[in-house]
Order: C-alpha cells, then structure tokens, then sequence
C-alpha cells in the first residue's frame, strides 16, 4: 500500500498559467459557483501586472492538490479563494495555504486579512480561527444559488502575536 503524503510534502507556490487545467477541475468539485478559467488567467495577469492579486497553488509531485488566493488593495488582503481536492482534504494542506497567504500578505504590507464564509462551512470557519481570524459581520443571502449567508472574519496582523510567531516555526517552501 502507497504511503499518504503528508503536509510537510507538498510544496506551495505561485500560481502559473499552466496550472489552470488542474486548479479548473478543483474548481468544479468543490463549489456551486465555480470561476471560469478565463478569471482565474485575469488574476494571474493582475497580479504580474500590478501587484494586488496574489494566487497560490499547492503541489504534491508537480499534482496540482489546492490553491488559494488573495488580493491586497491599501494595506488590507481580502481572501477570496481557498480549496483543496477532496482528494487531499484533511491533510493540513488548507493550514499550509492560509499560512502561505498570510506570509505573504505580510510581506506585501497587509495590516489587515478579511473573507467571506459560508454560514454552514464549520469546517472552514474553525480553520481560519486557527489563525486568529474572527467574525465581524454578517452578509445575509450573500451566496446567490443557495441564498445562504455570508459570515466576514477578519485577523488584525499587527495585533496577533501568535500568528507571528506561526510565521517563524512553519515557513513555506518557496520554487522560482
């Protein structure tokens, strides 16, 4: 029987074009909505283009396995895409992800990280509590096909010392 990778396998990196393929197929399996290729290339182009959006794909022997994005506009980032392939779920590629994004949030000089949440996504909500994160408001009937809300959590950088010090113990490896 094959050994799991585990967490400390998988390699985070900048999204590129050619991972388009596979971050479409993760796309489709994980929500009702999913973004068209075509906004997902948008993002990339932004992003070499003027800074503000910052899209991280995780990798697991060149398997494309999750990614997440974000984009950065006045010194807040605002998350606004996170998935893992069912495939993989469960193995603290997500932690690896939102850990990556707000590194480099960091670095970008974000004060301030906000996302939207599903009401009903517990699993989710516990992940970005992890980090700090914590509900602001409320956006009712946000998401259009199932008229579910929206709940906003927000992590002040500045003010989470034990994000700080996550950042030292659980780097992320970094390909050119």
């Amino acid at each position: 029987m094959a050994r799991e990778k585990t967490a400390e396998e998988i390699s985070i990196e900048r999204m590129r074009e050619k991972d388009l393929n596979e971050i479409m197929e993760i796309e489709k399996v994980s929500f009702l909505s999913p973004w068209t290729k075509a906004q997902f290339s948008q993002e990339l182009e932004a992003g070499s283009a003027h800074s503000f959006s910052h899209f991280l794909a995780a990798k697991s022997e060149e398997r494309l396995v999750g990614y997440g994005g974000f984009w950065l506009v006045a010194g807040e980032a605002h998350i606004g895409n996170l998935a893992v392939h069912p495939h993989f779920q469960r193995r603290r590629i997500g932690e690896r992800l939102v850990l990556a994004m707000l590194e480099l949030a960091k670095s970008n000089g974000a004060k301030k990280v906000t996302l939207e949440v599903r009401a009903g996504n517990i699993a989710a909500q516990k992940l970005y509590q992890k980090f700090g994160f914590s509900r602001v408001a409320t956006h009712p009937r946000y998401y259009v096909l199932t008229q579910e809300d929206a709940l906003i959590m927000s992590l002040d950088l500045l003010k989470t010392s034990s994000y700080h010090r996550g950042l030292i113990c659980q780097p992320w490896r970094r390909r050119k």
